[in-house]
């Protein structure tokens, strides 16, 4: 079902919250505990995480996001290497246990590795964001499915070649779907992420943005995670730390163009976006 405005109007509940789709952009920030952020916000004291964390409510998310493996090691960069379960789960679930009792948001995790998805969602983690779309391993579904939770799927794959980008991203991201039902996930759960800057040049991620409403059009509501990537280091030519106002344009663009939901560092400064842009969007 579709509102006046033309966008989804179905719910999902998220832990105790109610997502109501196309009624305003959902705020997620990031709370990054791998120490080699490419973002360089990487966090390794769990109280100063649980601190971030709180003050990115305060500021207006909506949903955190915990990640504790760096997409550097993700993407291939031979400087770093992925982390083991274990390594992982050291990270992530003591910020996540406790975090739980001292914020009503949902927490997402970001991994794509089962057996730390399970003791997140054992740990009362609400929402998966699975940077590899189910292509690492199906059972991250199964886990959502089980616990009827939301889910993220994220396009990516192993190598920036492409001879149709939407095609291919829109093809990829219906296999991950097609996936994630035949274990059992609901339609209501599904949330689709394009991967901006995973296995993307910066033309890539921008035509991406240009044409999120072709995404939006495989019927599912749709993050996207722009802030602070090198795409927009390479048009602005700008390092990291600098990158807050190309992070707000390419946030305003994708919420006029659908996003439903922004994953974001700069909580306080892309809310005002986000409400800004609703206002513009949505009335």
């Amino acid at each position: 079902m579709k509102n006046r405005s033309g966008e989804f109007s179905y719910e999902t509940m998220c832990g105790n919250r109610r997502l109501v789709w196309g009624s305003r952009t959902y705020i997620m920030g990031v709370v990054n505990v791998s120490h080699d952020s490419f973002s360089g916000d990487g966090i390794r004291d769990v109280s100063a995480a649980v601190a971030q964390a709180q003050r990115f409510v305060e500021e207006g998310a909506d949903i955190i996001d915990i990640g504790g493996e760096s997409t550097r090691a993700i993407e291939g960069d031979p400087k770093y290497t992925r982390i083991s379960e274990d390594d992982e789960l050291r990270r992530v679930i003591p910020v996540l246990e406790n975090l739980v009792s001292r914020i009503s948001n949902p927490i997402s995790v970001d991994t794509y590795k089962p057996k730390v998805a399970r003791f997140a969602l054992e740990a009362g983690a609400s929402m998966l964001n699975d940077i590899w779309g189910l292509r690492f391993d199906v059972a991250m579904a199964e886990l959502a499915a089980l616990h009827q939770i939301p889910m993220v799927l994220m396009h990516n794959q192993d190598e920036v070649l492409y001879s149709d980008l939407l095609s291919e991203v829109k093809d990829s991201l219906k296999k991950s779907v097609w996936k994630a039902k035949q274990v059992g996930l609901k339609d209501e759960n599904i949330i689709l992420d394009p991967g901006i800057g995973f296995a993307k040049s910066t033309k890539d991620s921008l035509e991406i943005i240009r044409r999120l409403k072709e995404i939006k059009d495989l019927g599912y509501p749709i993050l996207l995670g722009t802030s602070r990537k090198s795409f927009i280091g390479s048009v602005l030519d700008l390092p990291v730390e600098q990158r807050l106002e190309g992070s707000s344009a390419t946030v305003a663009l994708a919420i006029a163009n659908g996003a439903d939901i922004v994953r974001v560092h700069d909580v306080k400064a892309m809310t005002r976006v986000a409400r800004m842009a609703d206002a513009v969007v949505r009335g």
